[in-house]
């Protein structure tokens, strides 16, 4: 019963996993059909593509390495052992290549993201500058006049008291702006560099070991 229910489980096994790896390539080729070597968002795109989908072509030659074992148990290897070790070897080297590619997508968005930040630091700072002038809390508070926000029977002290009020609401609505800005920076880097480039180690790793085991 055991070896009927292994024969009967084997080919479906095999099967699915040949359709994961399929996909993969699928997906590789509606990237590559664009090909702009030359241009690194396009790298960037295939790189990422590739570690994305990597894991399900992963799934699919494990499955692929179960069937045949399930198949036959003799020393010999299999021409799905062997396809097995064909491409998760080549799936390991590509992965390989792709590492430097990987790296310097990270620092271009560390580049980028400090870039931004500094941008709305250097705001942030010139706002508080401009807040400290005189000049500044005079204007709000002739604005403030004008609109009616400001009783006309309050005393220059109660008027100035307002508009440094005004003022110090809008500069911590934009430090608050900031330190967010600054907290989806931090994920989206940490993600990436988690996700992303050391994802594609442990991946190396995993098609490697696969690779030497279904020859070994």
């Amino acid at each position: 019963m055991g070896l009927s229910s292994s024969g009967r489980f084997s080919p479906l096994l095999r099967w699915i996993g040949i359709t994961l790896v399929v996909l993969l390539s699928l997906q590789l080729l509606s990237v590559l059909s664009l090909w702009d070597w030359g241009n690194e968002a396009f790298r960037q795109l295939v790189v990422e593509r590739l570690i994305q989908q990597a894991p399900m072509a992963l799934v699919g030659l494990l499955l692929m390495y179960l069937s045949s074992r399930l198949d036959d148990n003799s020393d010999e290897r299999s021409p799905v052992l062997w396809a097995v070790c064909l491409l998760s070897g080549l799936l390991a080297v590509l992965l390989t290549a792709s590492l430097p590619i990987a790296f310097g997508g990270d620092k271009m968005l560390q580049d980028q993201a400090d870039q931004q930040l500094a941008a709305k630091r250097g705001q942030l700072e010139m706002a508080r500058q401009q807040s400290k002038e005189p000049a500044v809390l005079e204007q709000l508070i002739k604005q403030a006049e004008a609109s009616g926000q400001v009783p006309a029977s309050a005393t220059p002290a109660q008027k100035t008291q307002a508009a440094r009020a005004f003022v110090d609401r809008q500069l911590q609505q934009m430090e608050g702006q900031f330190k967010q800005a600054e907290q989806s920076s931090k994920v989206a880097l940490n993600q990436r560099r988690l996700a992303g480039s050391g994802g594609a180690v442990a991946l190396i790793v995993a098609f490697t070991l696969l690779c030497l085991g279904s020859v070994l």
